[in-house]
């Protein structure tokens, strides 16, 4: 049985390897078209198989977050991650799924 100590005890950086596991695997890419619809219900679909262009995005973003930041992700408002998101030139809607996948890792 996970406790929420237990899944708060995964850093940031610990999520982003096990996301990055799975980047471009074939039977990620079939599960995330699965959910890909107009309403956007596939969103966290893509923390299950990320394209390579996702992965290096996510690995900028996380290379340049502060030890404070990373530290307390689950708790970063939407202003913050937009700032993150637009320091390291990425896609911010890709930031905002993985900081979102964390924070509901984390309440786990």
């Amino acid at each position: 049985m996970n406790s929420v100590a237990e899944n708060k005890n995964i850093t940031l950086r610990q999520y982003l390897e096990k996301v990055l596991q799975k980047t471009g695997d074939s039977f990620g890419r079939q599960y995330r078209g699965f959910f890909a619809d107009s309403r956007g219900t596939a969103e966290l679909a893509m923390l299950a198989s990320p394209t390579k262009d996702e992965a290096e995005q996510l690995k900028k973003a996380v290379a340049i977050m502060t030890d404070d930041e990373k530290n307390n992700a689950e708790r970063l408002t939407d202003q913050q991650v937009r700032k993150i998101a637009q320091d390291a030139d990425i896609d911010p809607a890709v930031l905002a799924i993985f900081i979102n996948g964390y924070a509901i890792h984390c309440k786990k």
